[in-house]
């Protein structure tokens, strides 16, 4: 029986020597030298390369591996605390600071402490000899691991084919060896002193290490017969299911079996309910690499994300709806009534979940920049019900809405399901933003599929072309909003409830930007409250001179900007606090130059200038009408990139004026030796409309009687080959276009005198409106009076008649 330790400058298994601690150790990232096993590895480390310049063939070291392979200088703590005496056997510089070298595991050692690491490791150990406690079973179970052995090597384990030593401990190091085991599991055995329990672990590591080789082997041949040899990622795919099978990891669900599991639970209608039974055994009937599988596996899983039957909880109590919108948008009176009646509707008719549904669907119109879609959300947020919105601006294909056919390649749901299964209940509020900029193409309209979809007695049995179910869509609220309603056809208005949003005076701007705007501005700055302070004046300022909108999206810029010039000198004061207080006469340092100029009476200080209202999607205007003349044979000259009604209407006012030019006080001799050229300034925007018929009559007028037309006025109005002054649209616009430019008189047609309750009151209360029934009404209101002598002794003039007449109608 050999002894448990021997003292240093023992002999060594083959003759050598053992070396006198402490001894050169060589770190393996990987891997473990057993005793009587040859290794050849690189070696490049900087110490283990220093280490090795002072080494030769036949010098003896010790060999011990690291815990992980990730530490590139490892410390005593790093190492196991067995390791191997190995001898050089051969040495051999492959490069620049790398050397190959081969070695010879001898005998055991325990690893004591590292005494230093520079230049290369060197450390403190002692020999660790076998021991045997029971010889006779030693040999006993060498024997039976080599009939095992060479029982292994007749079927062909090449790795175990070699010769093994005699002795019963040096037998099993070989074998441990040869099996090829991670490092975890081989280094229990290098530390295993007594040879009986050394032996019998590496038979219990060999008969795990055959087991997993059956497997394997059982694995591989199963799903050789499955699928073919070339089909590689198959093959692994099923190798890895067949090794989960084997170890016994999960409960055999798969996908299919997860999503079978979600459609089950899935509250779908019987026809959905049919048609995913047949899917499933569609999908079940083919296999996993058929090129449909992937197809009917994504049109399930849509039908199981879609909320068949799940609702959001519907808050109908008017009351927290109204304050929610009061709290979220100043002004808007008329507004927030209609939502609330449209909510009232809705709450009386079962809207939040019983049988009888609503058929209104309203529709923001309006400028950019008024609060349509954030009316939206105001009101989502106020009844409980998730938003979904979905932009329509520049759809073109009907396919967007209704979804493609499975047929196609890349077939995909249409954007009114997506946003429904996106909100995860079929009673969302779904805001179909800019519906009024629908494209259209030879794949269809998209404008007529929301023919189906906002109509309340067919969206209940929509019928997505991907989905192929009918889905109920009567209980989504639907809100669209739009620019320009003129782009819309009349069956998709007909389907709505248009609620016009035209815009906001400056004192309801102000109030947005108190309450709004500005404590916006400063949050998403991080600007401490009650930094800065702003007057009314200079919000008024900012309204009248930077921006000339109708909404106050521009408005909100110009905050952002004050509040980043705000940001910048509480960035320089550091901890110091900061007070700024912003008055109008500190705009131009904080926002730059005037933007905006109020001109009108500049530009109409000649005869021959009107100052007209039009209206644009993005809100009211002014507009100057100038006209001239020139010698020349009574030709007429229409430029400012006119519309044909706008140029019509110019022919018709001149016209007018020739068939009048008696009534009117105008030389028509004179007409017919001049040439009059028309111009509307802002050449590079296309104008038209009838509405810009009276401005030009009035500016025709005044250039060939030599009246100013008033410079406080501005008009609109369609007029006649007779004179007659028609109604028009946008009035609310209009108005408030004027009153931002500063007009305070304003001369519509008669018959839009009931329009003017939609302007808002502190607007009306600031501006005069005189209602025409015809030109000499207007021309009455809008032209200065003409020059009369100092003793005003002259009869008066047909149109002076028509001023004394009283035709004209005047409402402050």
């Amino acid at each position: 029986m050999a002894t448990e330790k021997d003292p240093f400058m023992s002999t060594l298994r083959g003759g050598a020597s053992a070396p006198a601690s402490p001894f050169p150790v060589l770190p393996l990232r990987n891997g473990v030298l057993f005793p009587g096993t040859v290794l050849t590895l690189p070696v490049g480390r900087e110490r283990s390369v220093a280490m090795l310049r002072t080494l030769h063939v036949g010098d003896v070291l010790g060999i011990v591996t690291q815990k992980s392979p990730k530490h590139d200088d490892p410390a005593r703590s790093d190492l196991h605390d067995v390791g191997t005496f190995a001898r050089i056997v051969d040495l051999t510089r492959v490069g620049p600071g790398e050397f190959r070298m081969t070695i010879e595991g001898l005998d055991r050692f325990d690893l004591g402490a590292l005494v230093h690491r520079d230049p290369f490791w060197v450390a403190e150990g002692e020999l660790v000899r076998d021991m045997v406690t029971d010889p006779r079973e030693a040999e006993l179970l060498a024997d039976a691991l080599r009939s095992r052995v060479r029982e292994i090597a007749e079927r062909g384990a090449g790795s175990l084919s070699q010769q093994f030593d005699r002795d019963p401990g040096l037998f099993a190091d070989q074998v441990a060896a040869a099996l090829g085991l991670m490092a975890d599991k081989e280094i229990p055995v290098l530390a295993e002193r007594e040879v009986v329990a050394r032996l019998r672990l590496v038979a219990q590591l060999l008969s795990e290490t055959l087991e997993l080789a059956d497997v394997k082997k059982k694995i591989d041949g199963d799903v050789r017969k499955e699928i073919g040899k070339n089909q590689r990622e198959a093959i692994l795919r099923e190798q890895l299911k067949a090794i989960q099978k084997e170890l016994g990891e999960g409960n055999g669900e798969g996908d299919v079996d997860k999503l079978k599991g979600r459609l089950a639970e899935a509250d779908l209608s019987e026809e959905a309910r049919e048609v995913v039974e047949r899917e499933l055994r569609r999908l079940d009937g083919m296999g996993q690499q058929a090129p449909e599988t992937h197809v009917i596996r994504t049109y399930l899983e849509l039908i199981a994300d879609l909320p068949w039957n799940k609702r959001a909880e519907v808050k109908d109590d008017l009351d927290p709806i109204q304050q929610k919108l009061e709290e979220d948008h100043y002004g808007l009176a008329d507004i927030k009534k209609r939502i609330l009646e449209h909510m009232a509707v809705l709450k009386l008719t079962g809207g939040a979940g019983k049988t009888k549904k609503t058929g209104t669907i309203l529709c923001f119109a309006g400028p950019p920049g008024v609060g349509k879609t954030s009316l939206g959300q105001s009101i989502a947020d106020a009844t409980g019900r998730p938003l979904v919105r979905v932009s329509l601006g520049g759809v073109g294909d009907e396919a967007e809405l209704r979804g493609h056919r499975r047929t196609y390649v890349g077939a995909l749901p249409g954007r009114i399901l997506n946003a429904l299964k996106k909100a995860k209940v079929k009673n969302p509020v779904l805001l179909l933003d800019e519906v009024d900029k629908l494209g259209s193409g030879w794949r269809g309209s998209p404008e007529a599929a929301l023919l189906e979809i906002l109509d309340p007695e067919q969206n209940k049995a929509f019928n997505d072309h991907y989905l192929e179910i009918p889905f109920d869509l009567s209980e989504v609220m639907f809100i669209c909003t739009a620019n320009d309603l003129g782009n819309l056809s009349a069956p998709l208005r007909d389907r709505l409830e248009i609620i016009e949003l035209a815009g906001y005076t400056v004192d309801e701007k102000v109030n947005i930007a108190k309450k709004h705007l500005v404590p916006k501005a400063l949050e998403e700055h991080a600007i401490p409250e009650g930094t800065l302070s702003i007057t009314d004046a200079a919000l008024s300022a900012v309204v009248r001179d930077y921006t000339r909108e109708a909404g106050v999206r521009q408005l909100g810029r110009e905050m952002g900007k004050l509040a980043r010039a705000v940001a910048l000198q509480v960035a320089k004061a550091k901890d110091e606090k900061v007070r700024v207080a912003v008055d109008e006469g500190e705009l131009q340092a904080l926002l730059g130059k005037v933007r905006f100029f109020s001109d009108v009476a500049e530009r109409t200080a000649v005869p021959g200038v009107a100052t007209g209202l039009a209206w644009t999607p993005v809100g009211g205007d002014i507009l100057f009408i100038e006209t001239s003349k020139m010698k020349g044979k009574g030709g007429l000259e229409i430029t400012g990139q006119l519309g044909d009604v706008m140029k019509e209407s110019a022919r018709a006012a001149l016209t007018y004026v020739r068939s009048h030019a008696e009534e009117l006080g105008v030389d028509t001799k004179h007409i017919a030796e001049h040439d009059i050229h028309i111009h509307v300034p802002a050449g590079a925007v296309p104008k038209d409309g009838p509405s810009a018929g009276v401005t030009m009559f009035t500016a025709l007028t005044s250039l060939l009687t030599g009246r100013r037309v008033k410079s406080d006025t501005a008009m609109t109005g369609e007029v006649t080959l007779r004179g007659r002054v028609l109604p028009v649209g946008g009035i609310k616009a209009k108005v408030l276009a004027a009153h931002r430019a500063g007009i305070t008189r304003v001369i519509l047609p008669a018959k839009n005198a009931r329009d003017i309750d939609d302007v808002p009151e502190n607007a009306r209360r600031e501006m005069e409106f005189v209602f025409a029934e015809d030109m000499h009404d207007v021309l009455a209101a809008a032209l200065e009076p003409a020059h009369q002598p100092a003793n005003d002794s002259h009869e008066p003039t047909p149109l002076g008649r028509a001023e004394a007449s009283g035709h004209a109608q005047t409402a402050a």
